[in-house]
């Protein structure tokens, strides 16, 4: 699968890797266990089996939105089938435009069975992973929420990124010139 991602600004980057530490340090899941070169914090908006000359063409329309500001609106979590931990951002009119053209532009060249319903427009929660595990409860515990730090009020969504789930590269989707 390949999914199509923002990336924050560098401040807002800096505040999520900061929380991604303090979970690993208590013990929690977190985002920071993970070591790849590739594992930085992002907003996934949707995920496709290819990335075809079409989803391209409309991606970088897409990325010429970009930077797009956003706002953080505190802590998310999710159940079923992972344990999830998030800051959730605000579903502004700008920033659901932008995902309901990436959803276009994926489910436009892809067989629908392969996309996930969840990234769907209307059901779509868009959030900064913080920490997932398959452990169900994991972050119930109320401490959770003490050990983090406060998210930044506002951040700036600044590059469109593809992952490829299967060999781990990762590709920029710049605008078309």
């Amino acid at each position: 699968m390949r999914t199509v991602e923002l990336l924050l600004d560098e401040a807002a980057e800096l505040a999520v890797r900061e929380t991604w530490r303090r979970l690993m340090e208590a013990g929690l899941p977190s985002q920071a266990r993970h070591r790849s070169p590739t594992n930085s914090p992002h907003l996934t908006l949707a995920a496709c089996p290819e990335l075809t000359a079409p989803i391209r063409w409309e991606l970088a329309e897409v990325a010429t939105a970009l930077p797009l500001p956003t706002r953080f609106r505190g802590v998310i979590r999710f159940e079923r089938p992972t344990s999830v931990l998030a800051w959730a951002l605000d579903l502004d009119s700008a920033l659901a435009d932008l995902h309901r053209r990436v959803w276009e532009a994926v489910a436009s060249d892809s067989p629908p069975a392969t996309l996930n319903p969840l990234h769907e427009p209307g059901r779509w929660v868009p959030h900064i992973t913080l920490g997932r595990t398959r452990r169900a409860g994991a972050f119930a515990d109320r401490r959770v929420s003490e050990l983090l730090p406060t998210p930044p009020l506002s951040a700036r969504l600044v590059s469109l990124r593809s992952y490829d789930t299967e060999t781990g590269a990762l590709e920029m989707l710049e605008p078309r010139p």
